[in-house]
């Protein structure tokens, strides 16, 4: 595997010795001094480029950076493809095991450019961007909930519920396992902001939950791995429960500190429902 040396050469020589190319930025983990490191973090890399056009598509040109594992180009996905945009993107995974995720950017466009608080400049041959701040999370940490976004957190999680036991009563575990991800969607959402409660929402908790672990309570991690089912119906059953317990406790918490309203009848109903269709026969030809 080459080293971080290694890869930031490559990349920023690639850069000086191509006048297209007149300046390059990190962004992403490695940018970030609060990020753990380790081998799989990934060079996000956006070199500003005079016409992105003679880069797009040219698969010679990104032979440069390695032997290629598997090569995604975003911008080209859809079916059929959308017109040239401004930008392009490459993402490669290499065969050493380093991976560049890749944006050509064009210099006209500059001015428009999103800001990336985890943005480090490598190089600038014009001296045409102003300095950045020193990286930080800045632009990475969670908002409060509005009353409206907790109530509907707390609405799409009880109102699907019922899906994910009709499915496990019929039999049908993908389906059922389907529904318990959107589930999982709003838990994690509400664990987001309990963890936003505990830490002022001045620490990131990554994406998808990646430090979830690192800013919950042993018990509450401990709660959150038993959401997680495994290919049965009776685990998927226990993870179903699980999920609704955990949301339970880090709603209320949240809940209590805004002065929300927590919809503890909703939740109630919805959860004397999904233990009785658990205890309901197959051959059932009524639910009650």
């Amino acid at each position: 595997m080459r080293s971080e040396k290694e890869m930031f050469d490559l990349i920023l020589n690639t850069a000086r010795n191509d006048e297209r190319i007149r300046a390059v930025i990190l962004n992403g983990s490695r940018a970030n001094p609060n990020a753990p490191r380790d081998p799989f973090q990934d060079f996000d890399i956006v070199y500003i480029v005079a016409d992105p056009a003679p880069f797009r598509r040219n698969l010679e040109w990104i032979k440069r950076f390695g032997e290629m594992m598997i090569l995604q180009q975003p911008d080209d996905m859809d079916d059929p493809p959308p017109g040239d945009h401004d930008r392009f993107a490459y993402l490669m995974q290499f065969a050493d095991g380093n991976r560049i995720d890749l944006t050509l950017y064009p210099l006209g466009k500059l001015a428009e450019m999103e800001a990336d608080s985890l943005s480090v400049l490598l190089l600038d041959k014009d001296g045409i961007i102003p300095p950045f701040p020193p990286p930080d999370e800045s632009g990475y940490l969670p908002k409060p909930p509005t009353a409206k976004a907790f109530f509907n957190c707390c609405n799409e999680f009880w109102w699907c519920s019922p899906y994910v036991a009709k499915g496990l009563w019929r039999e049908e575990f993908i389906y059922a396992r389907s529904m318990l991800g959107i589930l999982w969607g709003e838990l994690a959402k509400m664990l987001v902001w309990h963890i936003g409660v505990n830490t002022q929402f001045a620490i990131n908790p990554g994406k998808f939950g990646k430090y979830f672990k690192k800013y919950l309570s042993p018990e509450l991690w401990e709660m959150l791995l038993k959401t997680f089912p495994a290919a049965s119906y009776e685990s998927a059953w226990d993870a179903l429960l699980a999920q609704g317990d955990l949301f339970r406790i880090v709603a209320q918490h949240v809940a209590g500190h805004f002065s929300f309203d927590y919809p503890a009848g909703d939740d109630a109903r919805v959860s004397a429902f999904l233990k009785h269709v658990r205890s309901l026969p197959r051959d059932a030809k009524e639910i009650y």
